[in-house]
Parts: C-alpha cells; sequence; structure tokens
C-alpha cells in the first residue's frame, strides 16, 4: 500500500539506517537478549552514523530537524532484521524531547552533545515501587537545600536505567493537600552523583535485550541547575509529552506486527505437513489473511497520527486510540503467527517466541489499554 507519509530525505535515513544495523546490531542478537542490555560502545557507534541526534541542533552535533518519522524509519528497520535497539526509542521518543523542549542554553551545552552523540544515553524515572502509573502519587522528594535538591526516594520499571548517564527524576518538592498534581518537579541526576546507585537489572518476560532497572537515591544533592523547566510543573511536562510517547509505543507494536507476519508468511512456505507446504491450507490463508488485514488499518491510523502530530493537531484522545487499537491487533496478530508455527512457536530458538513475548507489555506501559479506554471515553463526555 503506497504511503505517503515519507518523503525522500526519510528513505535516505532508511537505507543508512538499514546499512549500520544489518552490520552492526543484527547480528549480536542473541548476545545481547541473553546479556539483557545493549553495550554502551553499541550507543556511540549509533551516535557516530547520525542515528541518535536527528532532532538535536546542529550547533551541538545534531541533525537539527526534529521530526518523528526519523525514528520511526530506524524502528522500521530495525524490526525487519531483527536488530534490538535496547533503549534507543525511549532515548529518541520519549527524553530527548524534554531536553530539547526545557534545557536553558547552559544546560544545553553540556547535555545535548552527548545525547546526539550517543556518549550520554538517557532514562526517564517516574513509576515508584507503590505507585506505578499514578503520577500525582510520586513520592521521591527533593528538599531544596541552598544551590541544592537533596533528593530521596526508589524508582522502579526504568528502561534505560544501566546504561543512562543521564536520568531525569520527577520528584515532589511540595505537597498541597487539595492538588495532588502539583509540586512534581523534573531534576536531571548524573551518573556518579554520590547517593545513586542501580538496583537489580530486572528480569522481564520480553524485550529482554533492554535493560530495566531500579534506580535508588540516598541523600542525593543534585544542583539546581540541573533542574529541567520550572519547579512545581513536572505534571504538565509529563503530560504533554504522553502522546508522542503513545505513539512511539503504536510505533514498536505496528513494525512488530509485520515482523511476525512476514516471519510467519516465511515459515509456511517452507513448513511440510501433510504431504505439502503449510501455505497451502485455508486456514494458514485465512489466518495470514486477517492478519495482513489487521496490520494495514494500523499502520493506516498510525500514519496518519503523525502526520496530525507533525501538524500540532494531534489530540491526547487521538493518540490513546492509536496506541490502543495497534498494541491489541498486535497481541492478536502475533498470536495467530504463534499458532501457525504450533509446536515450533513455542520453542525460543524461533523469532515468533521472542515476538510473542515483546508483545505482552505494549498493552501495559505508557498507560494501559484500560487507561486510553478511560481517556476514549472521556473524549465522548461519558
Amino acid at each position: 500500500m503506497y504511503r505517503p507519509l515519507f518523503e525522500q530525505d526519510h528513505e535516505d535515513f532508511r537505507a543508512l539506517a538499514r546499512s549500520f544495523l544489518e552490520k552492526e546490531f543484527a547480528p549480536h542478537a542473541d548476545e545481547w537478549t541473553a546479556a539483557g542490555l545493549v553495550p554502551k560502545e553499541a550507543y556511540r557507534r549509533a551516535g557516530e552514523q547520525g542515528l541518535l541526534g536527528t532532532a538535536v541542533p546542529t550547533e551541538y552535533g545534531g541533525g537539527g530537524v526534529d521530526d518523528f518519522r526519523f525514528p520511526y524509519v530506524l524502528m522500521e528497520e530495525a524490526a525487519k532484521l531483527g536488530a534490538p535497539l535496547g533503549g534507543i526509542p525511549v532515548h529518541l521518543f520519549v527524553t530527548t524531547p524534554y531536553y530539547l523542549r526545557l534545557c536553558t542554553p547552559e544546560q544545553a551545552a553540556r547535555w545535548l552533545p552527548g545525547i546526539a552523540s550517543g556518549e550520554t544515553m538517557t532514562s526517564i524515572a517516574m513509576s515508584e515501587p507503590g505507585t506505578g502509573s499514578d503520577l500525582a502519587g510520586i513520592r521521591t522528594t527533593a528538599v531544596r537545600d541552598g544551590d541544592h535538591y537533596v533528593l530521596n526516594g526508589a524508582k522502579t520499571f526504568i528502561t534505560g536505567g544501566i546504561n543512562a548517564g543521564l536520568v531525569i527524576v520527577a520528584a515532589r518538592t511540595s505537597t498541597d493537600p487539595d492538588n495532588r498534581r502539583a509540586g512534581l518537579t523534573l531534576i536531571v541526576v548524573e551518573d556518579g552523583t554520590p547517593g545513586f546507585t542501580r538496583g537489580r537489572k530486572l528480569e522481564k518476560l520480553g524485550v529482554r535485550a533492554t535493560d530495566t532497572a531500579e534506580l535508588f537515591f540516598d541523600d542525593v544533592r543534585v544542583p539546581v541547575a540541573n533542574r529541567l523547566g520550572e519547579e512545581g510543573r513536572a505534571f504538565e511536562y509529563l503530560t504533554s509529552n504522553l502522546g508522542v510517547e503513545r505513539l512511539q509505543i503504536a510505533v514498536n507494536a505496528v513494525v512488530q506486527a509485520r515482523a511476525a507476519i512476514d516471519r510467519t508468511i516465511d515459515y509456511v512456505r517452507q513448513r511440510e505437513v501433510f504431504g505439502g507446504s503449510l501455505s497451502r491450507f485455508q486456514n494458514t490463508k485465512f489466518m495470514l489473511a486477517e492478519s495482513e488485514t489487521e496490520f494495514e488499518a494500523a499502520q493506516v491510523l498510525l500514519d496518519r497520527a503523525v502526520e496530525e502530530l507533525l501538524a500540532g493537531r494531534l489530540e491526547a484522545a487521538d493518540a490513546a486510540k492509536v496506541k490502543l487499537f495497534c498494541t491489541e491487533a498486535q497481541g492478536r496478530i502475533v498470536d495467530r503467527c504463534v499458532q501457525l508455527h504450533g509446536g515450533y512457536g513455542y520453542m525460543l530458538e524461533y523469532e515468533i517466541t521472542r515476538l510473542y513475548a515483546d508483545a505482552r507489555v505494549t498493552r501495559i506501559y505508557g498507560g494501559s489499554s484500560e487507561v486510553m479506554k478511560l481517556i476514549i471515553a472521556k473524549s465522548l463526555a461519558l
């Protein structure tokens, strides 16, 4: 199907990304999955190729084009190759926008060159052991002490938390009993800061090549100069970027669904059962036809939402619709593909098994499917 979303610059970037990933990332998929992370040196190599700083201004070593479509292309090519990206999607879609929007000139000069080069990977610490998706329930505190904040608390499920050189921490700087959303502030904690420690690298069902960590802050003294934006406005900042974060999750869902279909088509063509190819059975044809149709619907919905984002018209409810539909479609598609693999679909040596495990979390993080339904229902005045 013709896709008007991408232009020649994106296709040129696609060729660059595919060539790099094919040589530098895809051959290490099994190794990095077993290790539970992508090594820092791989991120540096990606940065050298210009893959991590497309949105960063040129004066800081980036491409100077803040365009969602470039990282979208990168994720498409990685999925085609089965190349794990580790913390790159969060670095590109989730954290870099905060630095681009909120950094002071001094902060930009300090942090953006490393962000663009891959020398400094980033993560964001919102979730806590007792709060989950409830941002208003954050208990990590940051108490002002002269020119520093003293940070105390714990965070969990932090994507990229092991490798991150910079961590944006959402912390409570004041309390308002009448407004739980007030009093939250974004503070950047740098690797090596005394009192900042990383706990376990969490073992997950899927997405195993992406490091996910517990982070602890014990009387961590962070300069006020490391605050992102204004004090007390973190809830506003965090929610304003949720649309982009949810589109990123939808991108992941769609490109992984495409990979599952392609791998399964190859499998059923080669698999011999009852004296012939598995692909000749009507049930196989119907299941793959249904999956292809769902994929096309999800991709068109996603591409349209990206167009709305680029035009500055994407609404929160629209992003919720896209995430809900694309992730639920991914789950159905990958499940069918596992079924068509039969017993081999349950063996870890087959990529479809990884795709199946990876798919489950997309309906949870970034706001669960149930939360998406509530947002959509609210837009209907229900």
